[in-house]
């Protein structure tokens, strides 16, 4: 069973940038595509980013494209999130989530698709 825990959230000013970061409890985690989703208050969960167990493949929502950036560190067992040019509509708690496929050359965007789940990380924007 593999355990995600998010950081990096936090409180920052409409066009400011904040950097998320998930951790994997399990070496396998680095195997596995990844991806991150948010929900704001009284909305669905929606994809944000994807990218594949290499990072070789990413994919976004088109609200954040080209603002936001996903990677990972396998070294690290860690993926990221850069979120640049942040706007008040960004304000959502954060999910990082896996696929339990190992070297999938793929990426994933719907989340019934993923198998393991962080706790989430608040992110909220000041206009």
């Amino acid at each position: 069973q593999v355990q995600l825990v998010e950081s990096g959230g936090g409180l920052v000013q409409a066009g400011g940038s904040l950097r998320l970061s998930c951790a994997a409890s399990e070496r396998t985690f680095s195997y596995y595509p990844a991806g991150w989703f948010r929900q704001a208050p009284g909305k669905e969960r929606e994809f944000v980013a994807a990218i594949n167990w290499n990072g070789g493949r990413t994919y976004y929502a088109d609200s954040v494209k080209g603002r936001f950036t996903i990677s990972r560190d396998s070294a690290k067992n860690t993926v990221y999130l850069q979120m640049n040019s942040l706007k008040a509509e960004d304000t959502a708690v954060y999910y990082c989530a896996a696929v339990s496929i190992r070297s999938s050359g793929t990426y994933y965007t719907e989340a019934n698709e993923y198998d393991y789940w962080g706790q989430g990380t608040q992110v909220t924007v000041a206009s």
